[in-house]
Order: C-alpha cells, then structure tokens, then sequence
C-alpha cells in the first residue's frame, strides 16, 4: 500500500511537470518513512530498488514514452542492474532520485539512477532495460526512430567507463551461467 500511494502521487505529478527529452534527467523526491526500514533502522536495500522504479515511471510518463508503451501494449523491463550503496538513509530523511538514460544501442536502453542526500550520492545504479511486446523485444533503435520528428536525429552517444565494464562483467557472468546450467 506504501508504494501504490507513492506510485499514484508520482503518476498524477508528472502529468503536471515539465516535459522531457529523451536526454534529460528526472528528479523525483521522497521521504524514508517507517516501512521503508530495515532491522538496523535505515532504509533498506530493497527500497532503493523499489523508489528508482518510480523514478524510471516518472520519466517514462514525461518523455512522452509511456504513451507509446501503452498504446503499443509494450511493457518496459529491466535486463539487469548494477548497484552501490555508499551511505545509509534514516527514518524521514528527504532524498531525490535522478533518473536519465544514459544511452542505447541496437538493442538495449542504458539508464543511471542515483539516490542523492543533501548534494550526496548514497546510491547509485546502472540499468539495462528493454520494452516488451507481442513479437518480443523492442530495438532501442526502433523506439528512439519514434522521437526523431520531436527531436531530430538522435544517437546513443557515449556511455560511461563504468557502464562498458559492466556490460563486460555481464557477458562473464552470462558464459558462467551458461557453463553451470551444462552441469546440472
């Protein structure tokens, strides 16, 4: 219940707030409340988790994208996620959560995500994510040729260092998954 009242806040919010472009940030702001503690009384990590999805429905909703999802009858979904917690937040603290696309390539969006306190960085994550519909899995490529006529011509840009040594770590990470499954 904590979250669908935090999701509709955000929902009917953004309706109201700027616009955004495909290559700008969204900042959405929350309180730690009760039930977003753990055992050792700050935030848990899961929590995170659960606020960058709002942040990410924020920008879906001001980029104009959720609006192609919905009528395409796409869902957006995470590939995968990379996270660092570098500092706790405590009952009724005030944080934001910045939320921009980092990039995209043929296939993938890129998305950094960070929780910041009073100017500080208390975590931070890497995403991938793609949207889903009938026959499969969108191209980034295909949803970003949608934005051309708003925005002209958009490339992927660069990505962060960080960013390309994680998508290495990944492609480990999938071979030693392949590797295990041949074994069970």
């Amino acid at each position: 219940m904590n979250l669908l009242i935090r999701l509709m806040r955000i929902v009917i919010h953004a309706f109201f707030r700027p616009k955004l472009s495909l290559r700008e940030r969204s900042i959405t702001t929350f309180r730690v409340r009760i039930f977003d503690l753990d055992i050792n009384r700050h935030m848990t990590n899961s929590r995170y988790l659960s606020m960058m999805d709002l942040g990410r429905t924020d920008l879906l909703i001001r980029t104009g994208l959720a609006k192609i999802v919905w009528k395409n009858k796409w869902s957006p979904v995470l590939g995968s996620t990379n996270i660092r917690w570098r500092k706790s937040l405590l009952l009724f603290q005030k944080y934001e959560i910045h939320t921009e696309i980092a990039g995209w390539d043929d296939k993938w969006f890129y998305l950094e995500q960070k929780a910041i306190y009073k100017g500080r960085i208390v975590a931070h994550a890497l995403q991938k994510a793609i949207f889903v519909g009938k026959r499969g899995a969108i191209p980034a490529l295909e949803i970003v040729a949608l934005f051309q006529d708003k925005y002209g011509p958009m490339k992927g840009g660069q990505v962060s260092q960080a960013i390309i040594t994680w998508q290495k770590s990944e492609e480990f990470m999938r071979q030693d998954i392949q590797n295990e499954e041949k074994n069970i």
